[in-house]
């Protein structure tokens, strides 16, 4: 009767029941009962039990999940539930080997029997090329974990940003004004992603462009009901067309009216990059009579001088 309950209010609660909201269902068994029940359905694997935070949560173990689980040993067990508390950021192998205080060599072979299992799955970390961490195999990794939309094979898709840029630039500079949500809906509807990028990824984009000097921001309030341009009557709106009324602020993007140039001469002096520029001075070793690059920069024609 006591285990009949519990499963019919985890049946009820897919997702898993608190334990407090559980006993609070089945206040009509006895506390005793209820506790040989519940370890009753954790032994024979219709029951699992894990951490919300610092709720106890039951969850019934589905039949498909249960033929998974057929045959997997108590250690197993309590491996698969650290890695299943630790989301899709998981777990790395020090860490659960704290949390289980199982040897290094026993919980290299249950790795081995729940990825078998397809239970489990190891992901690399992209600001750890050497670390691996698991996750349940269902699991889709967090941004943290894979890089997002960046990164492609564990590295940094520059291409892919490059494409990305330019072609977020030409849309702002024919439109001539725009929002983030008009650039994102753009990036959307030309595919330009072969992932689905997010209004933050979009914005990180539009902001380099503005870091970069080739499009300008500036912010606008929207104008609430009753406003009018000319406020004060007298049929004069000024010069400054944009509306600093209550209403919501709204960022537009606009080509920059002064961009900043790629390359100019004095970014492209050789000394601005030289790693040797604090050891150079005339009649050194290294000095500007001698420097090759500095006579390839402007242009003299003169063959390079003998080490």
């Amino acid at each position: 009767m006591a285990e009949a309950a519990i499963l019919e209010q985890c049946r009820l609660h897919p997702e898993g029941i608190p334990d407090q909201d559980l006993a609070q269902k089945i206040s009509h068994i006895p506390v005793n009962d209820r506790a040989q029940a519940i370890n009753s359905l954790l032994s024979s694997r219709k029951l699992q039990i894990y951490k919300d935070g610092d709720t106890i949560v039951y969850r019934m173990v589905m039949q498909e999940e249960a033929v998974k689980f057929r045959g997997l040993a108590s250690e197993d067990l309590l491996v698969y539930q650290i890695i299943q508390q630790s989301g899709n950021s998981g777990i790395w192998t020090k860490e659960l080997k704290q949390r289980s205080n199982l040897a290094q060599a026993q919980i290299t072979k249950i790795f081995k029997s729940l990825e078998s299992r397809k239970l489990i799955k190891a992901v690399k970390s992209v600001s750890q090329q050497n670390r691996k961490v698991y996750m349940l195999y269902e699991l889709e990794p967090s941004r943290e974990i894979t890089g997002g939309a960046w990164y492609t094979e564990h590295e940094y898709d520059a291409e892919f940003i490059n494409v990305l840029r330019e072609q977020c630039e030409k849309f702002i500079v024919g439109q001539g004004k725009v929002t983030l949500d008009q650039v994102s809906d753009f990036v959307k509807k030309t595919k330009l992603s072969h992932v689905e990028l997010g209004k933050e990824e979009v914005l990180q984009i539009v902001n380099t462009l503005v870091y970069d000097g080739k499009v300008d921001q500036f912010d606008e309030h929207e104008k609430g009901e009753g406003d009018a341009d000319d406020a004060k009557g007298d049929g004069d709106v000024g010069n400054d067309e944009r509306d600093y009324g209550d209403g919501e602020k709204v960022t537009y993007y606009v080509p920059a009216a002064y961009p900043v140039p790629e390359k100019s001469a004095f970014t492209s002096v050789p000394c601005g990059v030289c790693p040797v520029f604090n050891e150079c001075r005339p009649g050194g070793l290294i000095s500007p009579e001698t420097c090759v690059y500095m006579e390839e920069w402007l242009g003299l024609g003169m063959d390079p001088v003998d080490s």
